[in-house]
């Protein structure tokens, strides 16, 4: 009912380009936040979601390169997050806790103990306008969360699905001037909270926002991704995007991901890449509606189907398309429709009956609240 609801308002603004609250025109930056009045705060966060799949296997899980809102015909909850954060002027920490879908598949190969840990690090000031903060924290990779209230579109991009959601580390953010914040981070690895071998990883992260509508974001990881026992296979990404708010209604994304891993050989490497644009436009004062178009492209399927692809694997080629419609009836609460279609110049899904694809196509509603 949710989803012919918003469908019906969408054609309504057919021809309309939706809008951006200023929350959203700009992505967050890494720079220490102000002190809250009190320091002491309690939040949660509940998205439930319904989707629907076309050509898609009998199943209600979508395809395994999927992992928010990762079911289909089938009503649930995609995250639920309670938690508490402390902030003054010297000290920071916080403890989260959730559940969902979202957490079912992304930390499928985290201990029972650990998965359920939404955020949970501890962090002072070693000086003036830094921080030092040590736990599971929020990726730096990405400008999309795994609070899709927060992102401009209700599923979550190609290239941030196949990047970390999250990192268990040490991170040090060094705000230089108002414009310009710079980390530095060493990690258990790519998006594990429990170390999987002997290496660390470590990533790297400049945002500058050289004026209030302008944010550019660089980020780095590099490490051996290899579970222990497992020839090692060095990884090189680097995340970039920079957004840009046009007007009070109008903003746009533009992201390109890059990363090399070693072959087992290690004489050559996988490469694989991937890009996405996105608009979002401010129909009304509680409407917006949002368009996404992207690409990937893994060699030998790198990441995206398998941490250690052997040379004879199928190169990984995709192209995605969706339309997103917010309705926002108050600041707390996002009630959104996406459509969404995937295609490949070669099979690479099986549909209903078992057979072959180059094509996928799904509808997503979901009505999220924050507090």
């Amino acid at each position: 009912m949710l989803s012919l609801l918003l469908l019906s308002a969408s054609h309504a603004f057919a021809q309309v380009t939706p809008a951006t609250d200023s929350t959203l025109a700009v992505p967050p930056t890494a720079a220490p936040e102000a002190t809250p009045p009190n320091p002491l705060a309690f939040y949660g966060y509940v998205d439930g979601y319904y989707g629907y799949d076309f050509k898609h296997a009998d199943t209600q899980k979508r395809p395994g390169f999927l992992y928010s809102h990762n079911r289909q015909n089938e009503f649930t909850i995609n995250n639920g997050i309670v938690g508490l954060r402390y902030q003054d002027e010297k000290v920071r920490g916080a403890f989260g806790l959730h559940a969902g879908s979202y957490v079912e598949a992304n930390y499928a190969a985290e201990p029972q103990v650990f998965k359920h840990i939404y955020e949970a690090y501890a962090g002072f000031r070693p000086f003036e306008k830094a921080w030092l903060d040590v736990g599971i924290f929020g990726s730096h990779i990405g400008f999309e969360s795994a609070i899709s209230k927060d992102n401009w579109t209700l599923t979550r991009s190609l290239a941030a699905e196949n990047s970390p959601y999250y990192e268990t580390g040490a991170r040090f953010t060094y705000e230089v001037d108002p414009k310009l914040t710079l980390t530095g981070l060493v990690l258990n690895g790519w998006q594990n909270i429990q170390e999987t071998n002997q290496s660390k990883a470590v990533g790297t992260q400049i945002q500058w926002k050289p004026t209030e509508k302008l944010l550019f974001n660089s980020s780095t990881f590099y490490g051996n991704e290899q579970p222990q026992g497992v020839t090692r296979r060095r990884r090189y990404f680097h995340d970039f995007y920079a957004s840009y708010a046009a007007t009070d209604r109008l903003s746009v994304v533009g992201v390109f991901d890059v990363g090399k891993q070693a072959r087992a050989n290690r004489s050559k490497t996988d490469t694989w890449h991937t890009g996405a644009a996105l608009l979002r436009y401010k129909l009304a004062e509680k409407w917006a509606v949002a368009g996404r178009a992207e690409y990937y492209y893994a060699e030998h399927g790198v990441i995206i189907s398998s941490i250690t692809p052997a040379d004879s694997d199928e190169d990984f080629k995709v192209k995605s398309f969706s339309l997103n419609l917010d309705y926002l009836p108050v600041s707390k609460v996002a009630c959104r429709v996406e459509g969404r279609i995937f295609h490949s110049p070669k099979n690479f899904l099986l549909d209903r009956n078992g057979q072959p694809t180059d094509n996928y196509g799904n509808v997503t509603s979901s009505i999220a609240i924050s507090f």
